[in-house]
């Protein structure tokens, strides 16, 4: 494709712009229960309102746009106040979890560098089920992540265990409130106690969490403190483009002083251009998820969320409630609020996934590991919690759907996975597995349970060589 030699018009551009949507997944009918969170239309018109009036807009530089420091530090101290932190709390806003994560891997990393130097290989103590973003921190920064085992019942770390993973080079713990996939809440007090004990940083990510347990505290819910209230707990990272229903873009890391933070910010004088002074990873940042947050923040309120919220959760437990009574699914652990997996021991549960796509539904399929049975995930939210009953109907019907279909033949997809991988050529054997599980050409695929079957036999290390290599080719 080349830019067009001469500009369509405006009705052409947004016509053809739409056009690219058809074969998206239809969130606004409230199918979708991940990746989109959605509050109901009169907040998202204040939100997309305020977006767009700050559309130009650029957080670089304060002292041309102080606009933009209004909004920021209005929205962090909200959210600090939120999560009960004193007036020593700092923070800032980031284009996500991922950036917040990646922010406090390297505030430890920068604070040990300056106070301890000593360690030359850092490391950091965090969960199985510690979000992805935490290697991605540990690959792009060079610190070793310490694997910690989960309660394989109850799908929590083990506070004595994280202990028992701490070394002389250890520089940060971390802890879920609450993790992803099966949203239950580490034992933050118990790590918080380690953290201070061993002198060591402690950060919760409360991306998921951080807005909608907290509201869930206020409202009686039985909550375990995981918040600043908790010490040990130097750091906190919680997104409000998920259960704050800000529009994407839009995350808070927060740190419980500046002496802590100070370690994040990033200055260059050393070049012939301008000052460069980066508070967070961007230099640039749009105005448009800052005002986007700040107009929901005042738009819903405390008594907005807290309406959400009860909706939201009275869903969530029929869900769970109508999934443990179908014979062949049980939910995983005890969900902590209004997002949780569920198993099978008796169907293919990719294959249950692509049923309910034919439907219109996206479940999330996760992988098996050695202490957690391949599930699908499901996040509850304000736009979709009207679906449940139709949902569970679904999903009774789908079952029956897969138990009457031959079920993909999981030994051989092991059998196949192991004899390629054994072979004299790796990228050919690559080429061999993507074929067989339809990763190939540039196109998406329109099922994922056989593709996902091959992806879960493989080795870890091997599943993410296999990815990388098929988004290479998927993408210009």
């Amino acid at each position: 494709m080349n830019i067009p030699q001469t500009g369509l018009s405006k009705q052409e551009v947004l016509a053809t712009l739409k056009a690219f949507k058809t074969r998206d997944m239809d969130w606004k009918g409230g199918k979708v229960f991940c990746y989109v969170y959605n509050p109901g239309e009169d907040p998202a018109e204040v939100t997309r309102e305020a977006y767009m009036e700050f559309l130009t807009e650029n957080g670089l530089d304060p002292a041309v746009f102080p606009s933009m420091l209004k909004l920021e530090t209005d929205v962090v101290r909200m959210v600090i106040n939120l999560l009960r932190g004193d007036s020593n709390a700092v923070g800032h806003l980031t284009t996500g979890g991922t950036e917040s994560i990646m922010l406090a891997v390297k505030t430890a990393r920068d604070k040990a560098r300056a106070e301890k130097p000593h360690i030359k290989e850092p490391e950091m103590v965090l969960p199985k089920t510690a979000h992805a973003a935490f290697h991605k921190a540990a690959h792009y920064l060079s610190v070793k992540p310490v694997i910690v085992d989960i309660d394989p019942q109850t799908f929590k770390v083990r506070a004595e265990d994280m202990e028992k993973a701490i070394t002389e080079n250890t520089i940060l713990l971390v802890a879920s409130a609450p993790s992803y996939s099966q949203g239950v809440i580490d034992p933050i007090a118990d790590i918080g106690r380690i953290a201070q004990k061993q002198d060591l940083l402690f950060h919760v990510d409360a991306c998921v969490g951080g807005v909608h347990l907290s509201f869930m505290r206020k409202m009686g819910y039985e909550v375990p403190d995981f918040d600043f209230t908790v010490p040990g707990v130097t750091s906190i990272s919680t997104d409000l483009h998920k259960y704050g229903y800000a529009a994407k873009g839009c995350s808070v890391i927060m740190y419980r002083s500046r002496e802590i933070r100070k370690y994040q910010i990033f200055a260059c004088t050393d070049t012939t251009a301008y000052t460069l002074i980066n508070p967070t990873v961007l230099s640039t940042k749009g105005g448009g998820p800052y005002a986007g947050a700040w107009a929901i923040l005042h738009f819903l309120g405390e008594e907005g969320y807290m309406r959400i919220i009860e909706t939201v959760q009275e869903a969530t437990q029929k869900l769970i409630a109508g999934i443990n009574a179908i014979p062949e699914l049980r939910v995983l652990g005890a969900p902590a609020m209004s997002m949780f997996s569920f198993a099978s021991d008796s169907i293919n549960v990719y294959q249950l996934a692509d049923e309910m796509g034919k439907r219109g539904w996206y479940l999330q399929g996760q992988f098996s590991t050695p202490l957690t049975p391949r599930n699908l995930h499901i996040s509850v939210n304000f736009g979709n919690a009207q679906n449940v009953d139709i949902l569970l109907k679904d999903l009774r019907e789908c079952v029956e759907i897969v138990k009457s279909k031959e079920p993909i033949d999981s030994d051989a997809i092991r059998q196949m996975v192991s004899a390629a991988l054994q072979g004299p050529d790796p990228e050919a054997a690559f080429g061999q597995l993507a074929a067989s599980a339809g990763l190939t050409g540039t196109d998406l695929p329109s099922g994922m349970a056989f593709i996902n079957e091959v992806m879960d036999a493989l080795p870890d290390s091997v599943c993410n060589v296999f990815l990388i290599n098929y988004f290479n080719d998927l993408y210009v």
